[in-house]
């Protein structure tokens, strides 16, 4: 199992992203969170086996939602996290 952060920038608030993210998280077995941020991106952190955050990397890029438009994906190392289930995270 590994953890990656994702910072998704674009048009990813209001339209669906983060219900959208956390729906195709648990059809994967993805553990994590999804978060809006301030600065108008979304923060994911996912927990899975490789292949797993590389389908959903892959999709998250395509903007899981028809509104929703990505212009860049962030992809970085965390330090391994284990979650019980996939949450949107809201303030």
């Amino acid at each position: 199992m590994i953890t990656q952060h994702m910072l998704v920038t674009g048009q990813v608030q209001g339209v669906g992203f983060r219900w959208s993210a956390a729906k195709l998280a648990r059809q994967l077995g993805v553990t994590g969170t999804v978060q809006n941020l301030p600065t108008g991106q979304v923060a994911i952190v996912a927990s899975g086996d490789e292949p797993q955050l590389a389908d959903f990397a892959q999709q998250i890029k395509r903007g899981v939602t028809p509104w929703a438009v990505v212009h860049d994906l962030k992809i970085t190392a965390a330090r391994t996290q284990r979650f019980s289930d996939f949450r949107i995270i809201t303030r």
